[in-house]
């Protein structure tokens, strides 16, 4: 599935759309700043595979800092059935910097 850009995400939670959102970074990454969803550091992933809160036929976006860890992470959800997954572009680096221009 395609991935997603800042703005498209943005535009869908302004819109009220439900969206599972999954935060692949480390801990002390997520407490300088989050958009909220789950939170299971990359490195955890391939252990909890099984017991994501996720429903495997929704959309799904995944992100990181900079979008790197979360198109990893959006591989390993794809191969494991999670069709509809999408990383989200340019990460929280990308989010902070739209934030800013708002």
């Amino acid at each position: 599935m395609k991935d997603i850009t800042v703005k498209e995400l943005k535009e869908k939670k302004k819109a009220g759309e439900s969206i599972q959102l999954l935060d692949v970074r480390e801990a002390h990454e997520r407490e300088e700043y989050n958009i909220g969803g789950a939170f299971i550091p990359l490195g955890q992933l391939p252990k909890q595979l099984d017991d994501l809160p996720f429903d495997k036929e929704q959309e799904i976006v995944v992100y990181c800092r900079s979008g790197n860890r979360s198109g990893i992470a959006k591989e390993l959800l794809v191969k494991n059935g999670f069709k509809k997954t999408r990383n989200l572009l340019g990460g929280m680096l990308e989010w902070s910097q739209q934030e800013a221009k708002d």
